[in-house]
């Protein structure tokens, strides 16, 4: 298997914030969020986690996106972070020969748990049936991050004062693009833009895409919930990440553009700088980007089909919770406490409808073609 990339030469040095707001519609917050350093085993906003050096079993930065009737939206963002979290310290912290291999194997494997974990809690207690969550986890070992993702909460790298997506959304809008059917700008616009076709939690299997990133020295992760990236424009993110030296105020800064544009959901992001010896500086030709991690394990689970597809619009609210109690965070950057309310849930029927209208017109308009330039007699 090729290698994504070695182990740092020297210190790595991760400084990282997180924050989560519930937005300016919402009545409470839905997404959740954790940041660790995996090798002291900690997970929290405290000062030692916020400036750290990475250590042997390596840093976790991961946002969860909840989606569901009642509180099921916040239960299960709740669960997805607390799960991976849990399995990480089981399968991955005790590990005798820690390699990027493992590391990648142990986020994919905790993600298949929190996925089976949640499914099963919700076929348990029938108020809270379909609920999900998305999930991007990144986990950085090394001079490299691996990258799980579930649903459409992005993660990006910041360099060179660009902003470059390398997660890819597992979403119908993506899926349009990459057809040819749409550009990126119409996509952006699109009123089905918030139509995922994963989750954590509505079926009872899950594809997980699996990928990874050597970082260099001076950038900077940026995982965030559709609550941001949905309103602010990868050159907002750059431009954010650039001015604002201060982590802390970067993020404050992305959730105050998201609340401007409206803040129409929950807005989580997190924001990590990498810095070191142990970090080679940018080169020319280095690749940023969206890029499969070759983990050969046997035996992937199914994607979703499309007659599964979520709705995430008509099911998220917000609230913020993650690792961190407020007693850890400063006082203005302590979660909201989640709320209850009820929201229907849409199903796949409407995309099935969608499709077979489009391929309705594809046929009329392939037979018009032929009735002005078919053969003639």
């Amino acid at each position: 298997m090729p290698s994504p990339g070695g182990a740092a030469r020297g210190s790595v040095i991760v400084h990282v914030f997180g924050k989560t707001d519930v937005g300016r519609t919402r009545e409470h917050n839905e997404d959740a969020f954790v940041v660790a350093d995996l090798t002291a085993d900690d997970a929290s906003l405290q000062p030692s986690v916020r400036t750290h050096t990475a250590g042997p079993r390596g840093s976790l930065f991961m946002v969860a996106d909840g989606m569901g009737g009642a509180a099921a939206g916040e239960i299960a963002s709740e669960m997805a972070t607390n799960i991976v979290l849990r399995e990480l310290r089981r399968d991955w912290l005790p590990h005798v020969h820690p390699s990027a291999a493992a590391f990648a194997s142990a986020l994919k494997r905790a993600a298949a748990v929190a996925n089976a974990e949640i499914n099963a809690y919700a076929a348990n207690h029938a108020e809270y049936r379909g609920m999900g969550t998305t999930a991007t986890i990144a986990g950085l070992l090394g001079d490299t991050l691996y990258l799980v993702q579930v649903g459409d909460s992005r993660a990006y790298i910041v360099r060179d004062g660009e902003a470059r997506q390398i997660t890819k959304d597992q979403s119908l809008m993506q899926k349009l693009v990459e057809a040819g059917e749409l550009t990126e700008e119409e996509a952006e616009r699109s009123e089905r833009r918030n139509i995922i076709l994963q989750a954590l939690g509505p079926e009872s299997t899950v594809k997980v895409d699996l990928t990874h990133q050597r970082v260099r020295r001076g950038d900077t992760l940026v995982l965030c919930s559709d609550g941001l990236s949905g309103q602010v424009t990868r050159q907002e993110i750059a431009q954010a990440v650039v001015e604002e030296h201060d982590l802390m105020a970067t993020c404050k800064r992305l959730i105050d553009l998201a609340n401007s544009a409206g803040g129409p959901d929950n807005i989580t992001v997190i924001a990590a700088r990498f810095d070191g010896e142990g970090l080679e500086d940018v080169a020319e030709g280095d690749h940023v980007g969206h890029r499969v991690f070759p983990l050969g394990e046997p035996g992937h689970t199914p994607a979703m089909g499309m007659d599964r597809v979520v709705d995430e619009a008509s099911q998220r609210t917000t609230v913020p919770i993650h690792a961190v109690s407020a007693a850890e965070v400063p006082e203005t950057e302590a979660a909201v406490t989640p709320m209850v309310s009820e929201e229907r849930r849409a199903r796949g029927l409407a995309i099935q409808r969608m499709l077979l209208a489009v391929l309705a017109v594809v046929i009329v308009l392939a037979a018009a073609w032929w009735l002005l330039h078919g053969p003639r007699d």
